[in-house]
């Protein structure tokens, strides 16, 4: 099971990221687990610049901008 986290502090484009990488992981048949972060502290933790950001396994792939679908699906299938 792959882990995502979405990091900000819950605005519209945080809960829209949230829905496209939900959608994204059930479109490449991928089981997720999809964690909101909403702690400044803990958001900062990943040396982010600008919300929302999206963490696949540790790892920050996207900052500041809603990827799309395909980009998620390509993310989680690496």
């Amino acid at each position: 099971m792959r882990k995502m986290k979405i990091l900000g502090p819950g605005c519209a484009n945080c809960r829209k990221l949230e829905t496209v990488a939900r959608e994204a992981a059930a479109g490449a048949g991928i089981e997720a687990e999809i964690i909101k972060v909403t702690d400044m502290k803990a958001i900062m933790a990943y040396d982010l610049m600008s919300t929302p950001g999206l963490v696949i396994d540790e790892k920050l792939v996207s900052s500041g901008r809603i990827p799309t679908q395909a980009e998620i699906r390509e993310w989680l299938s690496a």
